[in-house]
């Protein structure tokens, strides 16, 4: 009988080889890798506005929302939030992962067709395989490779007895790039597929007071046919949690069947009220989103010039592509060691060791000006080894 201590050992042993290990790290630096995209995590207002609410609310909702765990003001933000970015209704769950990971597996069956994205978000992925819908991968990106397969769908099944799902990311958090997403809608039109958006990294950064890109790209009426968007509080509100914005029925739906939202605790209660305060001024910050989209551009431009290898992002995430894990490695420990906390991104995680460089308000144009220079000279290191 194999021995799982010894087991465990010769995965890791496998993982380090690899040079894939994993560990956890304390931050330090200027912040080049997290996803505070509008600094509102560490935003002065929003300490005031706790320490005024500290003594209202108890520590922990201690238990599910359908139990004890629900407040009034989850309720409200539920309420402001799906008013803001024009829907019926939203659901507040605990994580980003759980609105994705359960949304899909509460929608989705073995008797259905889900057309992924093959690049998107291990929440959606993973929500995919548990709900044994029957996948249907299309190429990253790739519109004209998921009309074909809509289309061999619906030669197979041209009664529609099966239903069609397609769900994407609005931005993708490791490419920093966007689909098309008039010709998504057309397709959704053409075809009648329920669509889900994850709007995660996208949601306080583009679109009419930081809305998203469906608010930048699309019509009104374009973005209230969209059945299901995913939103999260853990990126540009700077606080925790995922939102789930849908119809009333679709809302109703889902605090029934979803079991990640009726078997997990409810979020904290301070949460909420935090959430709906950082929605506010959220809105409010316009400047600082054409300051930040702006110095996306110079980052990109230098490093382009400056002989860098980087994806095609259309965004404030901007991946630095390396050939090996080893080199990703000891770029980002480089940096690290000069008060540039940028991180390694290695698969699985994605198919190209990088650094994944994510910007966010609170950077400025000598940040990224020191980040190339500290980048060219970590290169002439590597290369003299």
């Amino acid at each position: 009988m194999a021995n799982h201590w010894e087991e465990i050992q010769k995965k890791l042993d496998s993982i380090r080889e690899k040079q894939l290990f994993r560990e956890t790290k304390t931050y330090q630096g200027i912040d080049f890798c997290s996803n505070d995209y509008m600094g509102l995590a560490t935003n002065p207002s929003m300490l005031e506005f706790f320490q005024s609410k500290k003594d209202i609310y108890p520590f922990g909702s201690t238990a599910s929302r359908l139990v004890r765990g629900n407040t009034g003001s989850m309720d409200q933000f539920e309420s402001e939030f799906a008013k803001f970015v024009e829907g019926e209704a939203a659901l507040l769950v605990s994580t980003g992962f759980t609105a994705n990971f359960g949304l899909l597996d509460s929608i989705a069956a073995p008797d259905c067709y889900l057309f992924t994205d093959r690049l998107n978000h291990a929440s959606i992925l993973d929500g995919i395989r548990i709900s044994g819908a029957q996948k249907k991968y299309y190429h990253h990106l790739d519109l004209v490779h998921l009309r074909s397969l809509l289309e061999k769908v619906d030669a197979e099944d041209p009664l529609h007895k099966k239903k069609r799902i397609v769900v994407t990311e609005t931005l993708f958090s490791m490419d920093g790039d966007s689909p098309d997403l008039k010709t998504l809608l057309s397709l959704k039109k053409e075809f009648g597929f329920v669509l889900v958006l994850d709007e995660a990294h996208a949601f306080g950064i583009y679109g009419e007071e930081g809305k998203g890109l469906v608010f930048r790209d699309l019509t009104l009426s374009e973005i209230q046919s969209i059945d299901y968007r995913v939103y999260t509080l853990g990126k540009s509100l700077g606080l925790e949690g995922g939102i789930i914005v849908t119809k009333k029925i679709g809302r109703d739906h889902l605090v029934n069947v979803m079991r990640s939202f009726i078997f997990s605790t409810a979020p904290l209660p301070m949460i909420s009220k935090l959430a709906s305060y950082s929605l506010k001024l959220l809105s409010s910050m316009d400047k600082e989103r054409e300051d930040l989209l702006k110095i996306a551009e110079s980052l990109k431009s230098s490093l382009v010039r400056n002989g860098f290898s980087i994806t095609e992002s259309t965004s404030h995430i901007i991946p630095l592509l390396l050939e090996t894990e080893k080199e990703a490695l000891f770029y980002a420990t480089g940096l690290q060691e000069k008060g540039l906390d940028v991180r390694a991104i290695r698969p699985p995680t994605v198919p190209t060791p990088r650094l994944r460089i994510s910007l966010n308000a609170k950077i400025k144009l000598n940040d990224i000006d020191r980040l190339v220079e500290e980048l060219i000279l970590v290169r002439e290191k590597w290369r003299s080894l």
